[in-house]
């Protein structure tokens, strides 16, 4: 009987060791729950060095500043972190952010001195904006799900597109006497903190418990796997991916909601060049451009050590030209570590 022979050798505790073995610690903490934490280190040496440099750094007004203006952009970090999870990629957020509160400004704002055409009251100011969103999330996922279209050209030819729709609504100049419901969210105080603070971080808790104790959250990391394999597993892949674009479009429209907000403003080039620092913030924060890999966690740590090091940057009199040079660096640095750490540069 020699299956039961080859049956019979196999250690009764060989599985029981396989799953152990990813985990360190005694056995307690999961490795990947350790690389979450990665970056923590390197943001209290940041903060040290900050407050060497310069005693304002660590002092309320300052963080609340340096984390108020890190939630816009930390937005658009959440919806591209979604996308890259699923093995796509969006650069048509940051011209997002940018034609959704200015459809909305040029629908609202009155004609004359604020450049708008005053055709709706001030009310539908935030429904547009977000209508927008989802409008511009509709047709990326059509052309990349339905029409089977290249996600990298689409959603660049979208920026492309979407930044040439707002200069021509806006004539290249700014919006500006907005309604009060635009201006809410980005000068409005929740228990003592900017508005925009407390939603981003909502929005960050919201999406680390989807993705790490969700079937949804679960169903985009085996799409970014490996979407075949995802397909026999009996998930409905298009879905997801409908909502994950979709939804990240809307993100970007909120992000812009908030910047408008806090600006009181709608400028012609809103959002320009915000996809870099999006990028870089993914990267060091272990999203893989491979998908299938990156926590929410990850990609918080990775926009909050940018803007820290830009705001140690600034305090420290560095000219604003160099601080965008830093950006493009830190990826580069991130890869060279990844392929060390991981024996795999992210492509």
């Amino acid at each position: 009987m020699p299956e039961t022979v080859l049956a019979d050798t196999t250690p009764p505790d060989a599985a029981p060791a396989a799953v152990k073995q990813p985990s360190l610690i005694g056995g307690r903490i999961p490795l990947a729950r350790l690389r979450d934490l990665a970056l923590v280190p390197a943001i209290v040496v940041i903060a040290v060095v900050g407050q060497i440099v310069n005693p304002v750094f660590l002092q309320a007004d300052n963080l609340v500043n340096v984390l108020q203006t890190m939630s816009e952009i930390a937005l658009l970090v959440l919806a591209q972190t979604m996308v890259l999870i699923v093995k796509k990629m969006d650069l048509s957020l940051e011209s997002t952010m940018g034609l959704a509160p200015g459809v909305a400004a040029w629908l609202v704002v009155p004609t004359g001195a604020g450049h708008g055409l005053g055709l709706l009251p001030g009310a539908w100011s935030v429904p547009a904006t977000l209508a927008v969103g989802v409008l511009i999330g509709v047709v990326n996922a059509l052309l990349i799900i339905r029409f089977g279209l290249n996600g990298f050209i689409v959603t660049l030819g979208m920026l492309i597109v979407l930044r040439g729709i707002l200069t021509g609504i806006s004539g290249g100049q700014t919006f500006f006497q907005l309604p009060e419901s635009m201006l809410y969210l980005g000068t409005a105080q929740w228990f003592g903190m900017p508005a925009s603070i407390w939603v981003c971080l909502v929005l960050f808790a919201v999406a680390i418990v989807v993705l790490g104790w969700t079937s949804f959250g679960r169903s985009l990391y085996a799409i970014g796997g490996n979407v075949d394999a995802a397909k026999a597993a009996g998930i409905r892949t298009d879905r997801v991916l409908w909502i994950v674009i979709v939804a990240g479009s809307l993100l970007a429209a909120l992000a812009g909601l908030l910047l408008s907000g806090r600006l009181a403003s709608v400028a012609s080039a809103q959002g320009n060049g915000y996809i870099f620092t999006v990028f870089a913030a993914a990267v060091i924060g272990g999203i893989s451009l491979n998908g299938g890999k990156g926590t929410m966690f990850g990609a918080f740590t990775g926009i909050l050590l940018l803007f820290m090091i830009q705001n140690v940057l600034t305090l420290a009199g560095v000219p604003a030209q160099w601080i965008g040079a830093l950006n493009g660096l830190i990826i580069l640095v991130a890869l060279i570590i990844s392929r060390v750490t991981g024996g795999k540069v992210q492509e």
